[in-house]
């Protein structure tokens, strides 16, 4: 299996919410082509209600096992990053859980309970390395539907009915 390792930034927002439970909510806002030479948790310019974040550097890794479902990606439209962040509880209030191309993986991220996901869209710079990836890894796999087997009620296979009974009558 090859693997593409793609150095990106991560940049996130604390927004204000008008809620009796919280305060604020955290929310992935953009990728970026590659990491700034920032440290992580630098505040980017905003507004009090709506602070940006870079939330540092992530690693985007492409396995070649993987590339139909980037293909996938790119035939939906404008292509998509879905970044993953969880609350924590303490300081820091997040972490960052991952970043994929893979909108399959991304769908198992959205299913953490707790864990916040954005599909993004995905920069042209990351797009490019993708694709690049895609046509020297892609093989087209043929899809072979299994056959049933037919069932053969002389064969056994699950509760007989009672002499004198069809089947369905007496059964609970």
């Amino acid at each position: 299996m090859t693997q593409k390792h793609i150095e990106v930034g991560i940049v996130v927002e604390r927004r204000a919410v008008d809620s009796p439970w919280i305060d604020h909510a955290w929310t992935p806002l953009a990728v970026l082509p590659e990491p700034p030479p920032l440290p992580p948790w630098t505040e980017l310019p905003g507004t009090p209600e709506r602070r940006s974040i870079y939330l540092g550097a992530a690693t985007l890794t492409l396995h070649s096992v993987d590339t139909a479902h980037f293909r996938e990606n790119f035939q939906a439209g404008r292509a998509k990053l879905w970044v993953a962040i969880r609350p924590t509880g303490v300081e820091p209030e997040i972490e960052f859980v991952g970043v994929t191309a893979d909108p399959f993986e991304g769908e198992v991220y959205a299913e953490n309970v707790g864990d916040v996901v954005e599909a993004l869209p995905m920069p042209q710079a990351v797009a490019e390395q993708v694709l690049a990836f895609f046509e020297a890894n892609h093989v087209e796999r043929e899809f072979i539907k299994r056959k049933r087997q037919e069932h053969d009620p002389r064969k056994g296979g699950g509760p007989r009915p009672e002499p004198g009974t069809r089947r369905g009558e007496g059964e609970a």
